[in-house]
């Protein structure tokens, strides 16, 4: 299988209390050492608590943030922030608010033509034919052209994100959040609009999200962000069936259900670790009812025997 990705020991390590002439006054580092495949095709999601590291993550690959630590290969090649139109023309991110991602002084039209023009030298015929092709691909009406993103709702608005992204005929997104500012009923349209042009246009996605219900709907694989770091990586239908990670099994017990009663951990922390004052060991061990004194180290990330990873020392029983 080809790799579309491959992050190895990618890390992001922030200043925070920057002072003139002076050192800062702390370093948080919002992403651990990450390594993770996404094969060509695939749907890798990503999911955790807000603060967890997901978008800082996502930033990194396409170039929005440099990486403190690590390296980033777009289908066999690193990641050249020297040279933007490049790796455009291989990643693209789809931003979570629809409306603020789009400039509010062009229309969409020359919003749409930026990439084309940009990063392919398109002409204006070759433009106007591609746009047409790329509006009908996403089910928008090429009168919208001529409108600008204040005009729009949030589904329509995000579509034109999407169709925006395709423009640069990359074959891997970057899902931030997608579907979480609109409705639900919305939700949907989007979610089988993005399923359908990963079969049409042959694309990978990255999908990130706190959402579990649709992270298992649209994922091949899932991997579980805690602190920074990964915690377990699996097939979607069993990291959510049958977690081995107890942060995964506390995020599904906390997902809403219809009919079922909401209820929160007793006896044991319920929020993140201070980033300023991050804990030796096992970032969870404060939340887990399984944890030990051998839980003072940093688990490693290991394989199972059911073939997914997970970074615990007591994993659930499957």
């Amino acid at each position: 299988m080809t790799r579309a990705l491959k992050l190895t020991d990618l890390s992001k390590t922030f200043a925070v209390g920057l002072r003139l002439f002076r050192p800062p006054k702390a370093l948080v580092r919002a992403v651990q050492p990450v390594s993770l495949d996404v094969d060509k095709g695939e749907t890798l999601g990503i999911v955790g608590e807000s603060g967890c590291g997901k978008s800082t993550l996502a930033r990194m690959l396409v170039g929005l943030l440099e990486p403190t630590d690590g390296t980033i290969e777009i289908e066999g090649e690193p990641l050249n922030t020297a040279d933007p139109a490049e790796f455009g023309k291989r990643i693209q991110y789809v931003f979570q608010d629809p409306i603020s991602s789009l400039n509010p002084r062009k229309t969409i039209r020359q919003i749409m033509e930026a990439p084309l023009r940009h990063l392919h030298g398109m002409d204006r015929a070759a433009r106007a034919k591609r746009i047409s092709e790329i509006f009908a691909a996403v089910n928008l009406r090429e009168e919208f052209l001529d409108r600008y993103p204040h005009e729009f709702s949030g589904g329509q608005a995000q579509r034109i994100g999407i169709a925006r992204a395709l423009a640069a005929d990359a074959r891997i997104l970057i899902l931030d959040e997608p579907v979480s500012a609109l409705d639900v009923s919305v939700q949907a349209q989007v979610l089988n609009l993005l399923r359908d042009l990963k079969a049409e246009f042959d694309l990978t996605y990255l999908f990130i999200s706190h959402d579990l219900a649709v992270v298992e709907a649209v994922s091949d694989r899932v991997a579980v962000l805690y602190f920074g770091s990964v915690v377990e990586v699996g097939r979607a239908e069993e990291v959510f069936a049958r977690p081995r990670h107890p942060y995964t099994k506390l995020l599904a017990d906390s997902a809403p259900v219809v009919g079922r009663k909401l209820s929160a951990p007793e006896g044991r922390e319920t929020e993140l670790p201070d980033p300023m004052n991050p804990p030796k060991g096992c970032a969870f061990r404060a939340r887990c009812p399984r944890a030990t004194a051998q839980c003072a180290a940093v688990p490693p990330l290991e394989r199972t025997p059911e073939g997914s990873y997970v970074a615990c020392f007591h994993p659930l029983d499957t």
